[in-house]
């Protein structure tokens, strides 16, 4: 196997009484070259069948052995070697404030604390999509979907494990995370092995395509016939132990405690916070972790959470509150939900690809994060947003495009705000009246009030305009300088370079909507 992989303890044991809760175990893995020892918990696969995952973040000789209150399962030892990742293995991804120093966390500069990257340190940016109840689905569909997925340009999608029972999504799954059945209710002590043994399945194909599983574990979306999102605290604890048990040793795996948390009331914030601290005990693999929201925000600055996971709230002011919450949290955001390309009726699903794009770019152009669904449905049987199969939409072709942009950008490209150190700041068209050095609140103020920018230092700069549609822009760049310019459309995917370079000022012509302009220092 290899650094990152997964490596599994196959155990045989006891199957008297009900193992899921009399039977704990668990392996202390210790790498022989550093002695780093991490202990990690097993899980019951039925059958008397046992196992312990491990995810090596270190390449060498590692050795294990298993403790229990099982005498079968105790005291059983091994040894594996760790060989180097492969080239596309980049490990789990990780806070960037986690991860780097010297000069490869100065390369950041003031972004680094809203940066994630991979365990090797490679950046990695959210481009993500949404099919909550994708593994319920036929297995005809979720081939389909995968399928799709090797095609599409997300690296990371939003699912659930649970069934969601709401419009376009009311039949009943063939499998239940649990044994029992419907008519004679289910029995929350017990899981069900091969909904789990599917789900293993996919999460890994997941991770060959490059695409992170942001595991939805709870949501409001049920039925009671199902009772899922009415389990005791007892209930959904096991249950959460269990999911980190099985699944922290996947590189690819997030966990979001609940899509729209505020319409479950009946479980309180303190009931949040316990959950997070279970998924936290069994993860030995330290997995970001977020909760989203419907209407109310969550309190992301508790220490547990690693991100904001929002979905908008405002109908107008969808991804711009991103700035905000960077501010607010000093933590990566990420707008997990900014509304959906399709015609659902439903307001927050019928947006044109245009809207959806801006929404992409204004999120980005503010230092964050935005996710991709669609809800086309009039386009065969399968939603996309809720079942996966195909995609119908605009966007993701453009989302690649847009990828392609913001994989050239510096990594310490930032919004100009108040935040920017002054001496990034540019020169004014227009000379402002109070003589004293300018700050960067200023320049935005005076210079750039209706249109978000992205900077690094006198460098680098991207400024996006949306809707808006002016004939022309001036631009003046610092002095001593000379500067390519581009001009992105990046609804036709298109990016024109205006001839020659410049120094101290150019007219960039502009005249439709949709477009940015990027001005690179030369020399």
């Amino acid at each position: 196997m290899e650094q990152y992989g997964l490596a599994e303890i196959e155990l045989n044991g006891t199957s008297d009484g009900n193992p899921y809760v009399d039977v704990d175990v668990y392996a202390t893995f210790t790498h022989a070259g550093t002695g780093r020892t991490v202990e990690v918990g097993g899980f019951y696969r039925g059958a008397g069948r046992y196992a312990v995952r491990f995810m090596p973040e270190s390449a060498g000789e590692w050795t294990y052995v298993t403790a229990s209150n099982d005498p079968a399962l105790d005291g059983i030892a091994g040894t594996f070697i760790a060989e180097p990742p492969s080239p596309d293995n980049h490990g789990p991804v990780r806070l960037a404030a986690d991860v780097l120093n010297g000069e490869a966390a100065a390369a950041y500069g003031r972004e680094l604390p809203y940066r994630f990257c991979y365990a090797d340190g490679t950046p990695y940016q959210p481009y993500g999509t949404t099919c909550y109840a994708w593994i319920n689905q036929a297995p005809d569909v979720q081939e389909r979907t995968l399928t799709t997925l090797a095609q599409a340009p997300f690296n990371k999608i939003r699912m659930c494990v649970f069934p969601k029972f709401y419009d376009f999504n009311t039949a009943d799954p063939a499998m239940f995370a649990y044994e029992g059945s419907m008519a004679h209710g289910f029995d929350h002590t017990r899981f069900n092995e091969p909904f789990f043994a599917n789900l293993d399945r996919r999460i890994a194909q997941l991770a060959e395509l490059g695409i992170e599983a942001d595991i939805i574990l709870l949501h409001p979306y049920d039925k009671p016939e199902w009772g899922f999102s009415r389990m005791s605290k007892a209930d959904d604890e096991r249950y959460l132990a269990y999911m980190a048990r099985r699944y922290g040793a996947y590189r690819n795996v997030w966990w979001s405690l609940a899509n729209e948390y505020d319409l479950m009331p009946w479980k309180s914030r303190g009931d949040w916070r316990d959950y997070a601290h279970v998924i936290m005990a069994n993860d030995a693999f330290g997995h970001l972790r977020s909760v989203h929201n419907c209407v109310t925000l969550y309190d992301w600055g508790e220490d547990w959470v690693t991100h904001c996971s929002y979905q908008r709230v405002d109908v107008t002011r969808t991804t711009e509150p991103i700035a905000e919450y960077r501010k607010r949290y000093g933590k990566p955001v990420i707008c997990d939900e900014p509304g959906y390309e399709g015609n659902i009726y439903w307001g927050w699903g019928n947006l044109p690809g245009t809207e959806l794009m801006r929404r992409f770019w204004e999120g980005a152009m503010r230092g964050g994060s935005v996710t991709h669904g669609e809800t086309y449905i009039d386009r065969g049987p399968q939603i996309w947003w809720a079942h996966g199969g195909e995609l119908h939409g605009e966007a993701p072709e453009r989302i690649a495009f847009m990828r392609s942009v913001f994989a050239e950008a510096p990594l310490d490209a930032a919004p100009l705000d108040e935040m920017l150190p002054p001496d990034a700041v540019w020169p004014l068209a227009v000379a402002a009246a109070d003589p004293s050095p300018m700050t960067p609140a200023q320049e935005k103020a005076m210079q750039y009030w209706d249109v978000p920018v992205l900077r690094s230092g006198l460098d680098w700069q991207l400024v996006y305009f949306g809707w808006y549609r002016p004939a022309w822009r001036d631009f003046l760049l610092p002095a001593g300088r000379r500067y390519m310019v581009d001009v992105i459309d990046t609804w036709n995917m298109t990016v024109e370079t205006l001839p020659g370079t410049h120094e101290r000022t150019v007219r960039v012509p502009l005249g439709r909507q949709w477009l940015a302009v990027r001005i690179r220092r030369v020399e």
